[in-house]
Formats: structure tokens, C-alpha cells, sequence
């Protein structure tokens, strides 16, 4: 492994499953754009139109060409951020949320820092090109894309490979595993000088979301085969099996009437993609006894699985047949033997 820190994550829960510095300070290039991105969809709609400043024009290295007094929507801002990792787009989305207000927009960021817990973060500019103090760790951008992942609209824009949008600019990804290896969905590159070759990556596998981050390899070629290689590791961690099976008896309930027990079971199968080798915890909420008529599903009990404390899964737990109540004859019996039998205890 190359890079100069990685951490591999568990997309659900955000348990660490591997990791390497993963809170050690580092630039992070255009990683940066997801904060950005961020602000952006909790500031505005994706349908304003944002007129393009002079300072957002001339921001150089990857940009889409805007142009100064040019319209054009923030949707299509955010897929030349994401997708193309555009500087001037960055800037321009920076200028529609701080009002035009460089340092205004670079407060809200390091105020959000702070308030999604990433104690490693500092930020300096909205695009990330390198500047003093701008840094974060493998962690913090980690946990900053997956709650950017939360959101349909970034989902769907990280995962494509290419798009056109006003002007009839041609966007190409930088994200090269995109199509390559499967499963990948997202969800953001980065380089520069500093940063050297870095991504945070998503991959889906059956019942999981593996997310992977490499920061300052040596290459693009080195920075993509080490983070596919930490994807399948990760992918490879889990298996999906069933953590509640049908029809088993997760426990039973005395009946009324001396009617025998009623045993309780689970009515379907629930599968859950667990780490392999890990013990399951099984809850059982059931009561000991029930009263007459019982019907053959009816829902008596819940079965709750967890994993190292967290609830993977849960199921009710319904009767497995169906019981009658006695009828008038058939309880007045009940009651008389009952009355007898404890009456012959009182004697003997």
C-alpha cells in the first residue's frame, strides 16, 4: 500500500474495518468539493441560477471554461464539481451560498466541520487546491461522503461516468474505478502537488456499502489499484446469511386451559450481510403464557439480532398453530379439576 494514509469503513455503521493514519493531517485536494457540494444542497435548490462572478471565471487548473456574467444552474454546478471536479464551479457555488463572500462561505464550512464531529479538519478554500492549513484526514472525508451519500440527487451524480450540461460542456470523471471494477458507485477524486493521488470510494456488495478512502499516493495508477484492493478486502469481510430463519421455534407460550404450549417462530427469513466470523446476539420478547383462542399467526413475540450492540435485524414472532377455547362444558371441566386437585393439596 502506497498511500500516505487509507481507512476502509462499513457504509451502514461506519465501523473502521481497516485503517492506516487514519486521523493523521493531510491536504486533500478536491475532496474539499464535497463540503462544498454539502453546503450547497443545504443552502439552495438545485434549480437556482447562479450568474458567475469574475473571481469564480478565472480560478485555474480542472475547469469547465465558465465565464464571467454567464447563468447557469446550481444542478449543473454540482455535476461539474462532483463529476469533473471543476475549480470554477467549486467557486461559483462558493459565491451563490456565501453571497458572494469568499470568506464568508470558507466560515460556514469549517462551522460545519464542527458540527458533524471532524476534528481533523480545517478549510481554507472551496476547492481544495493547496493552501496553507487546508487539510482533513482519511476519516473525516470518509465520514463527510457518506453523509453525502445520503443524498438521492449526489448518488445519482457520482455515479456517472460522464454528462453534458449548459453550453453544451462535456463532463468526464476523474474517477477511473467507475465502470471498471463492480459494484463502484461514487464518489469523489482529488490531486494536487501537495495532496498527491486521492479518492474516497463506494462499492456495493449483496446487503453492504463498502467505503474505502486513499490519501497522497504516488500515482494514478497506484492510488486505483490500492483502493481496489482495499475494496475487495472490505467487500470480502462479509457474507450475507440468514440472522432470523422461518420456521424456527424462537421460544414457546404455556397456554390456557392445560392446551400444551404454542411454539413461537419467525414467519419469513431475514438475511443481513454481517462480518464473517462475528457472534450474533440474539433478544427474545415473548410472553410465558396467553390467553385462548390462539390463531395460527398471530403475533405473540419479536425476535431482535444484534451485532456488537447494534440491531442488525428484527422479526415478530407469531404462533405456529392455531389453539381453540374450550367451550362452556369444556372449561366448567377445567375449573372443577383444577378445584379438586387443590383441594386434595389443602388435605394431604
Amino acid at each position: 500500500m502506497h498511500a500516505r494514509a487509507y481507512i476502509v469503513e462499513d457504509g451502514r455503521t461506519g465501523e473502521v474495518l481497516l485503517a492506516h493514519h487514519p486521523s493523521q493531517r493531510a491536504p486533500i485536494a478536491s475532496l474539499t468539493k464535497m463540503m462544498t457540494v454539502l453546503l450547497t444542497l443545504e443552502r439552495s435548490r438545485l434549480s437556482d441560477v447562479v450568474m458567475i462572478s469574475p473571481d469564480a471565471a478565472e480560478v485555474g487548473e480542472s475547469s469547465i471554461g465558465l465565464r464571467a456574467g454567464e447563468k447557469i444552474s446550481v444542478r449543473d454546478l454540482v455535476e461539474a464539481a462532483l463529476i469533473q471536479s471543476a475549480n470554477d464551479a467549486a467557486w461559483a457555488l462558493a459565491d451563490h451560498v456565501g453571497h458572494g463572500d469568499e470568506a464568508r462561505f470558507v466560515a460556514l464550512m469549517n462551522r460545519r466541520a464542527r458540527q458533524l464531529g471532524l476534528k481533523d479538519t480545517h478549510f481554507v478554500r472551496p476547492d481544495g487546491l493547496d493552501a496553507p492549513e487546508h487539510v482533513s484526514s482519511a476519516r473525516d472525508v470518509t465520514t463527510l461522503a457518506r453523509l453525502l451519500m445520503q443524498k438521492p440527487v449526489v448518488r445519482k451524480i457520482v455515479a456517472m461516468r460522464d454528462a453534458t450540461i449548459e453550453g453544451d460542456r462535456r463532463l468526464h470523471t476523474w474517477n477511473d474505478l467507475l465502470g471498471a471494477y463492480p459494484g463502484v458507485v461514487g464518489v469523489k477524486t482529488g490531486h494536487t502537488a501537495a495532496a498527491g493521488w486521492s479518492q474516497v470510494g463506494a462499492v456495493r456488495g449483496p446487503g453492504v456499502t463498502v467505503y474505502a478512502t486513499i490519501l497522497g499516493s504516488p500515482s494514478r495508477r497506484a492510488r486505483n489499484d490500492d483502493l481496489a484492493a482495499l475494496m475487495t478486502w472490505g467487500l470480502a469481510r462479509f457474507h450475507v446469511v440468514d440472522v432470523v430463519s422461518a420456521g424456527r421455534a424462537y421460544a414457546s407460550a404455556r397456554t390456557s386451559y392445560d392446551k400444551g404450549q404454542v411454539d413461537l417462530v419467525a414467519p419469513r427469513s431475514v438475511g443481513r450481510a454481517v462480518v464473517a466470523g462475528r457472534p450474533l446476539v440474539e433478544r427474545i420478547v415473548a410472553p410465558m403464557g396467553v390467553d385462548l383462542p390462539v390463531r395460527k399467526g398471530e403475533k405473540l413475540g419479536e425476535v431482535r439480532v444484534y451485532e456488537r450492540g447494534k440491531l442488525v435485524a428484527r422479526s415478530p414472532l407469531v404462533a405456529a398453530r392455531s389453539i381453540d377455547k374450550p367451550g362452556v362444558a369444556g372449561r366448567a371441566g377445567w375449573y372443577l379439576k383444577r378445584t379438586a386437585h387443590n383441594m386434595w393439596g389443602w388435605v394431604t
